[in-house]
């Protein structure tokens, strides 16, 4: 099978909707869909139930194709939260998962597709996954098929110093940063041209600083250049996308 790239865009709210709205178009103008990570409620009290000009966009967005992805449960993302998510029981995984999916579906912005925040998920929210309807899961090592208990190893790609970190921007050292968005680009273009699944993820936050927005389009035109075919998550069901001329 050839190559594909996934991009993944978290960190959407209202401050940051003219840098996200730019690099869709930015995208879009290569062939390349984005994947669009919600949570309803995330750090600094941003509720998504309360930024009207971004549920707009959002729903633009997935008319116009890009896929819509719970990003985690329907509590803040405090440093001691997200330690927590990624220890849950099956049990309390299911309650928030339920609370969570209800909220986007008030919004109309449903979604079978789940990534845990910060790429890690629990076993115990692994199996509570299909129990609450959801049939993909995306983590920091492989996309899961939770409808046919199958999965692909492919590795999420960011400007991080930390290990299991975001997305891009988990750093803002000078020093290192530089070093990071080279490793973006450079394990996009390998994983290219292996035939892989090129994951690259991306906080709108960071995109006002030019060095990790640049890297980001690099690595994409990196992969296409190497045959990588545009995608999104997406269920194996759902058909798969085109890429433009």
């Amino acid at each position: 099978m050839p190559a594909q790239v996934i991009v993944s865009l978290s960190g959407i709210r209202s401050a940051h909707l003219d840098l996200a709205a730019e690099l869709s178009e930015v995208l879009a103008a290569r062939g390349v869909p984005l994947s669009l990570l919600l949570a309803p409620r995330s750090g600094g009290g941003h509720r998504l139930t309360h930024d009207a000009p971004t549920l707009e966009w959002l729903r633009l967005r997935r008319d116009a194709g890009d896929a819509i992805v719970l990003h985690g449960y329907d509590q803040a993302a405090t440093k001691g939260r997200r330690a927590a998510l990624a220890a849950l029981p099956e049990h309390e995984a299911a309650l928030r998962l339920t609370a969570a999916d209800r909220v986007l579906e008030s919004l109309g912005l449903r979604t079978r597709l789940f990534a845990p925040p910060r790429w890690t998920v629990s076993t115990g929210a692994l199996r509570a996954l299909p129990r609450t309807g959801f049939r993909l899961c995306a983590d920091l090592t492989a996309v899961h098929d939770l409808e046919h208990a199958s999965q692909v190893r492919a590795r999420v790609l960011g400007v991080t110093g930390r290990a299991g970190g975001s997305g891009l921007g988990a750093t803002e050292n000078a020093t290192t940063e530089p070093w990071w968005c080279r490793a973006l680009v450079m394990g996009a273009g390998r994983t290219a041209r292996r035939g892989g699944v090129v994951r690259i993820a991306v906080d709108a936050r960071h995109l006002g600083r030019s060095g990790p927005r640049q890297a980001v389009l690099d690595a994409v035109d990196l992969a296409l250049h190497h045959g990588a075919r545009p995608e999104r998550y997406r269920l194996a069901s759902e058909p798969a996308v085109v890429r433009a001329a």
